[in-house]
């Protein structure tokens, strides 16, 4: 039986604005989209087995998403038929989720699962690696429940587990902070990728509030070092965590680098610049997919982290929600990187 990675999450439906010289004809344009479903997407096309879990309703829509991630190399069996609607979300042209987005996903199909519904020896069966995000543990108390379900029943077959400290102010509306959730699930994590500020808001980490008064390379990186140590001395299961670096100028230059912490070494990526991004979705999901997909194939931490970020900045070129990139033209980008 072939070992696979599980992404768990909620599959959304992306609405955005289409380009200024198609708006005429085509004023919209829909993306297939959900952190954890760009992750597997990611890992598909690197040729690594994975599958997904999420729910969609019973109907035809339902069916052509199904066939999408199919297409996509992605396996499906896990999915479950519920509910009424496929969760929604308006993103402007070109935005960042951190801005000029809206959230249409109140009674998904996915927000309304509760624990003891699914049947996590049949969805573990043949998976050695759980991926999930903060994303879904902030929807609702009910989620968030079949979230450490599912850990639980993943970490008592010791399966590898990582999360994506993916933080959404919109989100967390429950009456439930995110330090008083967020923690009993990364108890149960080998893995733990986000950065400084999302560690801190749901976690509880410290912050140097004067860090981008500081603004140099150096004291970024030297944060994200003192981060993981305290991500792992709080959570012991946790061996490797690394944390992304992202900056945007006026001009629209974007300036992109990255680290990992694993066995009492920190690793750093060369970095990335370019000015004008396609689109700025997806990219840490893409990074997360290259993190698996070296811890996979048993790669070296540099080479775990290079290649991760060499596909978190390809993705900034792509339009939509997931990569389309191959192992080939992730391997080109890491390649121009080093030689810089």
């Amino acid at each position: 039986m072939i070992s696979k990675v599980l992404c768990f999450g909620e599959l959304l439906l992306r609405i955005s604005p289409a380009a200024t010289e198609d708006a005429e004809k085509h004023p919209f344009l829909l993306f297939v989209g959900g952190a954890e479903a760009n992750t597997a997407t990611a890992l598909a096309a690197w040729n690594i087995p994975v599958k997904y879990f999420t729910v969609l309703p019973d109907n035809f829509m339902s069916r052509y998403v199904l066939n999408y991630l199919e297409y996509k190399g992605i396996y499906t069996s896990s999915i479950m038929f519920s509910g009424n609607r496929v969760g929604v979300y308006y993103l402007d042209r070109g935005a960042d989720l951190k801005s000029s987005v809206v959230y249409d996903r109140d009674h998904s199909a996915f927000s309304e699962l509760k624990r003891g519904v699914i049947d996590w020896d049949k969805v573990l069966r043949d998976v050695s690696w759980f991926n999930f995000t903060a994303i879904s543990p902030a929807l609702n108390e009910n989620v968030a429940d079949v979230c450490l379900e599912g850990l639980e029943a993943a970490s008592a077959k010791n399966i590898t587990i990582s999360v994506d400290l993916n933080y959404r102010s919109r989100l967390w509306k429950y009456g439930k902070q995110p330090v008083e959730v967020m923690p009993a699930l990364v108890e149960h994590c080998d893995l733990v990728m986000g950065n400084i500020w999302s560690a801190n808001n749901l976690l509880g980490t410290n912050i140097d509030e004067g860090i981008h008064d500081k603004g140099t390379k150096k004291d970024y990186l030297e944060h994200a070092r003192a981060t993981s140590l305290e991500i792992m001395d709080r959570f012991p299961k946790c061996k490797t965590v690394a944390n992304t670096f992202r900056f945007d100028s006026d001009k629209n230059h974007l300036l992109y680098y990255t680290s990992l912490y694993k066995d009492g070494i920190q690793y750093n990526s060369s970095e990335f610049r370019t000015q004008g991004v396609v689109d700025r979705s997806g990219s840490g999901d893409c990074f997360m997919g290259g993190l698996i997909y070296g811890s996979y194939l048993q790669h070296s931490p540099q080479d775990m982290v290079d290649y991760a970020t060499a596909a978190a900045f390809g993705k900034l070129q792509e339009q939509g929600d997931a990569t389309g990139q191959d192992i080939l033209t992730v391997s080109g980008l890491k390649t121009r990187s080093e030689s810089e």
